[in-house]
């Protein structure tokens, strides 16, 4: 099992028209998720272990990055 935690990102607003609503209802529903905004999340992190993979050759866990204060 992973050592991945749960982090709550701030909420953003994105604008959607019908047919990227739609878009979303479809994934929504085929991946059994509760809302369009879970959905919206889902696929941005597909797309970013898709792009880690590409880049690296590898499957690679996404991490929180934890910021030192100067």
């Amino acid at each position: 099992m992973s050592n991945c935690k749960a982090i709550h990102m701030p909420d953003h607003q994105i604008n959607l028209n019908d047919d990227e609503r739609a878009l979303l209802e479809i994934v929504r529903q085929r991946q059994g998720l509760a809302s369009i905004d879970q959905a919206a999340e889902w696929l941005v992190k597909s797309r970013l272990r898709k792009q880690a993979k590409n880049m690296t050759g590898r499957g690679r866990a996404l991490y929180q990055v934890e910021r030192k204060l100067k």
